[in-house]
């Protein structure tokens, strides 16, 4: 007799189980490909040019220098120009459609509308072309960024092939700052080597990438005034090959995306070497986030990776291909208060954004960037 008991209450578990896989199958959700990573790709984002009355239709933005966000309202976009739209292509015969989607329209581009600015919903809202002629002559802004300790958030503009930094007030209207002689190369206080980033601190001191020929970074007083500078060519300690981009962490230590040489370097304010983070292959852009990690986007592997700021791998996603939320060389990405990401692709001619999916793991997200203490910027 109590074997059967036992029997049969072996048999109802053993029932309730197979009942309950069966449940976890159903609700297991199947297939899927995780390109987006935690994000969600935000539609018609921005609307092309030639929909908003900017006087010339037919064309559409070119090569994405950088971006960033002011609030989730107010997105600067550093545009190489506009680029004519071609003609659609022939039909494709079945089965031949690219795996990575149409490649992005090519072409010279035409130097204007270098500086918008886009609000949450994708529309222009401000086109700077008062500034366009800075830009003659060269590929358009390299980067663009606001200090997050300057409460007049003025915007600075990174020119790498025009030799030139410049400042502006937040509206536009004033240019405020020249650094560099416009066409100019040099090695000295005065001229850049095809000048890449710049990072500021609190006091306004400011830190220049230099760059693509110049291997060093300048450091500035807050008027603009020659402070100092480190780095030469090479592979060694505070040695540089393309520092292409630099962020500070709230102890004022500076990482410098060390491209050419695959790593991330890091120095005390002073140019004092500190450390290395090797084997990362093509760091176009670091951004230290308000909870101190840093956020790389590799230009070579076309992936979003976390670090810990003692250089700890933790977290990596995105791909290849030209398909809404793939990527293809973001040269500078952005965060805004609400979670948003910001992507300008230098490759791929376009700047998407990407909102964080519902019920996220919040980890797997990019924070915010450092702001000043009690900023809302």
């Amino acid at each position: 007799m109590v074997r059967r008991r036992l029997l049969a209450i072996v048999l109802a578990l053993a029932s309730v189980a197979g009942a309950t896989a069966i449940v976890a199958q159903v609700m297991q959700p199947k297939g899927g490909e995780p390109t987006t990573g935690p994000y969600d790709v935000a539609k018609n984002w921005p609307q092309p040019p030639g929909d908003q009355s900017l006087g010339h239709p037919g064309y559409t933005w070119g090569s994405q220098g950088g971006v960033f966000a002011e609030s989730p309202n107010r997105i600067f976009m550093a545009n190489r120009g506009e680029l004519e739209i071609p003609p659609p292509p022939p039909p494709k015969p079945p089965g031949s459609e690219s795996p990575v989607g149409d490649p992005p329209p090519g072409g010279k581009p035409v130097m204007r509308n270098c500086i918008v600015v886009i609000d949450a919903n994708g529309k222009l809202v401000e086109a700077w072309t008062q500034w366009d002629r800075l830009f003659q002559g060269g590929r358009g802004p390299h980067k663009i960024k606001i200090s997050p300790y300057d409460p007049e958030k003025h915007v600075w503009v990174v020119d790498d092939l025009r030799q030139q930094i410049f400042e502006f007030t937040n509206d536009g209207k004033q240019l405020v700052l020249t650094l560099g002689e416009a066409g100019v190369a040099g090695n000295d206080q005065n001229h850049f080597g095809r000048p890449t980033d710049l990072a500021f601190l609190p006091d306004g001191t400011f830190f220049v990438t230099d760059g693509y020929v110049n291997t060093r970074v300048v450091k500035f007083d807050k008027n603009g005034k020659f402070l100092m500078t480190w780095g030469t060519p090479g592979k060694g300690p505070g040695q540089f090959n393309l520092p292409h981009s630099i962020d500070i962490d709230r102890n004022r230590k500076v990482y410098v995306a060390d491209r050419s040489n695959s790593r991330i370097q890091i120095f005390d304010e002073n140019g004092k070497f500190l450390d290395q983070w090797p084997d990362i292959q093509s760091p176009y852009h670091i951004v230290i986030t308000a909870d101190q990690h840093m956020w790389v986007s590799d230009g070579e592997t076309n992936k979003f990776i976390k670090y810990d700021l003692n250089g700890k791998y933790l977290y990596s996603w995105g791909t290849y291909g030209f398909f809404a939320g793939e990527f293809w060389g973001v040269h500078q990405f952005a965060i805004d208060q609400s979670g948003n990401l910001y992507a300008a692709e230098t490759f791929g001619k376009r700047t998407q954004k990407f909102v964080p999916k519902k019920g996220a793991d919040p980890s797997l997200l990019i924070a915010p960037p450092q702001r000043a203490s009690g900023s809302t910027q």
